[in-house]
């Protein structure tokens, strides 16, 4: 057992109690530590425990993202280091992810792990988690994945995984595209690799990047708003295939035209892709003829995490398209 596996420790529900006076799940002291000395994981692999925060994730910032995946980096280098597992809270653990897939270039393996439950619940689900992440790390197979997503014993790609329920311990998913494998026990079976995938090496990441839903009605007045606030970039979550009101349309072309802001296009859909196939005007044909830059099946928060990290390095229309079309295997 001459290899070491990382835990780094970001805090959330994994390493919480329940407040006796109020019955809130809060932050504890020391539950990190915890997290480190699950039962069986010295038998798996050396272990090294590296707290990181102790926050909820929905302070997480792009701050702290970018802090984690230079911590990440450099541990990785380290020849005895198999791989980390990171302990993250669920609600923002598939943004924390996917930065980390597109900014950590190495090919030893990097899993993140959570908790429905907190730590003193009936059926705690961290301990189980952590374990198993660790049993991914040690997998030969797992080496050139990329960061993966390890809860419930299913293994997830970072850029297609999402939490999809509120409380069940069930809740991480890969709509359209299913785990990359699972846990049974003691043992590790993958079923696929991530084949979409693209490591960016950047220095800085645009962290002004907006986030906008179109819905029905919407007159544009959320995105025209956008320059004023000091937004250099902005993901706009259309209708189907990537259509939306025509008052958002005018909108869009000031933003691109005037603005010169990027945007980037996503639908609420959960599957399939957006495209420009509809030619009226605010259909995806109409956007994409103005300039806005379709994200392909990525998830809006996922399209927000990966333009800014591409503005990080170019804030040239084009050169985003372009790498918003790059992976691994190609254009």
């Amino acid at each position: 057992m001459s290899e070491r596996v990382v835990i780094i420790t970001t805090g959330g529900t994994i390493a919480m109690v329940t407040d006796p006076v109020t019955g809130a799940s809060i932050p504890a002291q020391e539950a990190n530590r915890h997290v480190a000395n699950v039962k069986g994981l010295k038998e798996i692999a050396r272990i090294e425990h590296i707290e990181f925060s102790n926050i909820p994730s929905p302070y997480i910032n792009s701050s702290t993202m970018w802090n984690l995946s230079r911590l990440v980096s450099k541990t990785l280098e380290i020849e005895d280091v198999a791989g980390v597992v990171i302990t993250h809270g669920t609600d923002t653990l598939e943004e924390t992810a996917y930065f980390l897939d597109l900014t950590v270039d190495s090919e030893k393996p990097i899993v993140c792990t959570a908790a429905m439950r907190n730590i003193d619940e009936m059926g705690t689900d961290g301990p189980r988690n952590v374990l198993s992440s660790v049993r991914v790390v040690m997998n030969p197979i797992a080496r050139n994945m990329g960061t993966m997503v390890c809860l419930n014993d299913e293994i997830h790609a970072a850029r297609d995984v999402t939490k999809t329920y509120t409380s069940n311990v069930a809740t991480f998913d890969s709509p359209g595209h299913g785990p990359l494998g699972i846990v049974d026990d003691d043992v590790v079976i993958f079923f696929r690799k991530p084949l979409l995938r693209a490591v960016f090496n950047v220095e800085r990441i645009e962290d002004r990047v907006a986030l906008v839903k179109t819905f029905t009605g919407d007159d544009g007045l959320i995105l025209h708003s956008l320059p004023e606030l000091g937004y250099r970039g902005v993901v706009l979550e259309s209708f189907g295939r990537g259509n939306v009101p025509v008052e958002v349309f005018h909108v869009v072309k000031y933003l691109i035209e005037e603005k010169k802001i990027p945007v980037v296009i996503t639908s609420r859909c959960f599957k399939g892709r957006v495209l420009g196939v509809y030619g009226y005007i605010g259909g995806g044909k109409s956007l994409a003829e103005i300039g806005a830059i379709f994200a392909q099946e990525l998830s809006s928060t996922k399209a927000r995490i990966k333009l800014m990290v591409i503005m990080g390095i170019t804030d040239c229309r084009d050169d985003i398209e372009r790498l918003f079309r790059l992976t691994l295997k190609g254009v």
